[in-house]
């Protein structure tokens, strides 16, 4: 009797450990889901960051050549910045917004765009959007620094 009741209360925890290993193992999926798509998203940023950033590179270059091979200014037309790093960012497959101060001396670059996730998606979450900045100061009349001749 004593023998039987031990034995049941032994089958009474059959399965336990399966269900502790399952909870974990969803548990461990979902941190593992998370890293790579956190480090997937920080990646598509960075890109975005560096898309941006060339872009006003590439409109910060946009200067007067007229007077820049006759020596007389390097002048930088806001408007043709503007093109020229709406340009880069075709080029580069992007999209986003391009943008020049009031007072014409900083483009400013935007891109905008989505990660589309791998693991997240189980959780209903598809994508991710993704924003980098980008700015250039647009110089206007440079001249040789004080006491150069």
């Amino acid at each position: 009797m004593i023998l039987r009741r031990i034995l049941r209360a032994r089958g009474n925890d059959r399965g336990g450990v399966t269900v502790f290993v399952a909870v974990c193992t969803v548990a461990l999926i979902g941190i593992i889901g998370l890293a790579v798509d956190g480090g997937s998203k920080i990646r598509a940023t960075e890109r975005a960051d560096s898309i941006a950033g060339e872009a006003a590179r590439a409109g910060g270059q946009a200067i007067d050549p007229a007077k820049a091979i006759n020596g007389t200014a390097i002048t930088v037309n806001p408007q043709d910045a503007q093109a020229a790093a709406r340009a880069y960012l075709r080029s580069a497959g992007a999209t986003g917004t391009v943008s020049v101060s009031g007072d014409g001396t900083m483009l400013t670059v935007t891109v905008t765009s989505t990660y589309d996730t791998k693991f997240l998606s189980v959780a209903g979450i598809g994508s991710l959007p993704v924003t980098g900045h980008g700015q250039a100061t647009l110089l206007h009349g440079v001249t040789a620094p004080e006491g150069d001749s």
